[in-house]
Formats: structure tokens, C-alpha cells, sequence
């Protein structure tokens, strides 16, 4: 008889980095895409080439969604919003 996968046992707790849950998110989004000719991989905002991880850096720096969107024109408030809902319910899935 073979084993449960070991993943089914994974805490991702530990892994809940913001890299990580972005990957996660590219999987199951049409928020976030992540394309090997498009900044190496990094995800980014759907039809754009800002990176997702930039959200998270202006927030956790102090600067609101609106001083982000006034950087990054070409993303959408809605997108930004859809992002936060997104890692969110990652992140509480992970407890």
C-alpha cells in the first residue's frame, strides 16, 4: 500500500511568503500571469509588465492603493483589489 503524498501534510504556514503565495495565485488567476518571456517569470499584473510583488512592497512601505495605481497606471484598482482578496483567502487557507 502506498503512502499519502507528503504535501497533504505540508504546513504552508511557514511557507506563506509573499513569492510564494503570488505563484500560487498564477495558477488558479487571471489577476496575476506569470510568462518565462515576460520578466523572467516574475508575476505580474494580467496585460501588464508591473510586477505583482510591487503591490506588496508600496503597501508594506506605507503607500495606500491609490499612490500605487498613481505608479502603475496600466494597473487597475480592480485588479490590485482582486490581488489583496486572492492572497488573502490563500493565506487563511494555509492555517
Amino acid at each position: 500500500m502506498r503512502a499519502a503524498p507528503a504535501f497533504k501534510t505540508l504546513d504552508l504556514r511557514a511557507a506563506a511568503s509573499v513569492e510564494f503565495i503570488l505563484r500560487l495565485i498564477c495558477n488558479v488567476s487571471s489577476v496575476v500571469t506569470q510568462h518565462p518571456d515576460v520578466l523572467g517569470g516574475e508575476p505580474v499584473f494580467a496585460g501588464t509588465r508591473v510586477p505583482a510583488k510591487s503591490l506588496f512592497d508600496h503597501l508594506e512601505a506605507g503607500d495606500s492603493i491609490e499612490q500605487f495605481l498613481e505608479g502603475f497606471p496600466s494597473v487597475k484598482r480592480e485588479q490590485v483589489i482582486a490581488l489583496l482578496e486572492e492572497s488573502r483567502a490563500h493565506v487563511l487557507a494555509a492555517r
